[in-house]
């Protein structure tokens, strides 16, 4: 028996350690033309935009094809079983029950926080945000002629923390709307529940409604636990939306399926009106089936996907602290994405990209897109294959040398 089970962990291991090629298929991430526009040359490596190189889901693969041999593609709804498993999933790996009728589909996380901007706010109110932070969010806010106010995290040994005097005393001034990111994009952090129910009181004193992108909630490593912010206490719940989706986790995001939740109906009502007017009316045949597969079917994918990812960022960390040790990483609660110091250079912003691109030939996100907080930090997206992984180490060392 044990025989068998290391059989099928070398065989699953394998599908990662597998490079496979993505030029020519439309990637943002690997298109050179998206590399020269955004870079300024095409040959260099791509680990900067938050999708991963593995293969999705077998199970996923196959759901896809048996329903494109079908050949008629008309107008769909979500049926009864793609509810289903998303409440299954939910249950089993956050601990949180929810019913059907709280659940709302959206094409993505961005656009459904487009949506809860245009429904829980008016033009000119005040969101706030914790920087630095995944960059859609104030995107998103500006586009739709809100007023960004920013509480910056606090960088400590361990990683980022909330500074709560300021995030009250931010709340004060009249603030509509938070947008949490949890677990946190860059930093990887997961906050804890003493953090989220603090996070919560305060919203709660301060009548602001809270938007919760929990995108890459199902990425957590083995030392943590995501913990969604709605499913702690009812009264949170009933100011919360939850964003969540299948397509960080199982690698489809180019199939563009999301979900909110939420208990509070009148927050529901707002939502589903905000999508109305923007002519949104459901997800494609092919994202509903492929969400309803990865949930039933996609577990055992994921429970190795986050070994294997865990493994690449001991790899990272390991070879950053010995060939680049002027360089510091935050080590990741969850998800693929690294947040690297690169401050103890001395070098600009401008010089770490200059080194980045033309020495070292690598494609990492700038830390200045995630606002206060991001100068002088880089994000490397580890989600690739080992032999990848060391090449983009080596080409970093090489930028820094």
């Amino acid at each position: 028996m044990i025989k068998n089970d290391l059989a099928v962990n070398i065989l699953n291991r394998s599908i990662f350690d597998e490079h496979i090629s993505r030029e020519h298929t439309g990637s943002v991430k690997w298109d050179k033309m998206a590399l020269t526009s955004l870079y300024g040359r095409e040959d260099i490596l791509p680990m900067w935009v938050a999708d991963m190189d593995f293969p999705s889901p077998e199970p996923i693969q196959k759901a896809l094809i048996e329903r494109a041999n079908h050949p008629v593609f008309g107008y769909t709804v979500p049926s009864e079983s793609v509810y289903g498993e998303i409440q299954k999933w939910v249950k089993d790996r956050h601990q949180w029950s929810i019913t059907k009728d709280m659940i709302t589909f959206s094409s993505g996380v961005v656009s459904a926080i487009g949506s809860t901007i245009q429904a829980f706010t008016e033009p000119g109110d005040k969101i706030l945000v914790q920087s630095p932070v995944y960059t859609p969010f104030f995107d998103m806010i500006k586009n739709n002629g809100r007023e960004v106010v920013n509480s910056p995290l606090l960088l400590e040994a361990n990683g980022f923390a909330i500074d709560f005097e300021d995030f009250e005393e931010k709340l004060k001034t009249g603030v509509k709307l938070f947008l949490l990111c949890s677990p946190h994009n860059p930093g990887g952090r997961i906050w804890t529940k003493e953090e989220l129910l603090r996070i919560g009181e305060l919203c709660l004193a301060h009548h602001v409604t809270i938007v919760s992108d929990e995108i890459h909630a199902d990425l957590f490593h083995s030392t943590a636990m995501h913990h969604p912010i709605a499913s702690l206490a009812d009264k949170l719940a009933d100011i919360t939306v939850t964003l969540m989706a299948p397509s960080k986790t199982f690698n489809i995001a180019g199939l563009q399926a999301s979900f909110l939740i939420t208990s509070n109906k009148e927050l529901q009502i707002k939502l589903q009106n905000a999508q109305t007017r923007q002519a949104f009316h459901g997800l494609n045949i092919f994202a509903l089936t492929a969400m309803e597969a990865a949930y039933r079917d996609g577990l055992s994918w994921l429970t190795d996907l986050i070994e294997y990812i865990e493994e690449n960022v001991k790899v990272a960390e390991e070879f950053i602290s010995a060939e680049i040790p002027s360089l510091r990483v935050m080590h990741p609660d969850a998800s693929y994405l690294l947040w690297i110091d690169c401050r103890e250079l001395g070098l600009s912003d401008k010089e770490i990209q200059e080194r980045l691109i033309h020495k070292g030939k690598i494609a990492l996100e700038p830390g200045t897109k995630y606002g206060a907080g991001g100068e002088g930090f880089v994000r490397m997206n580890i989600g690739c294959s080992r032999s990848l992984l060391q090449d983009g180490l080596t080409r970093l060392k090489l930028a820094f040398s």
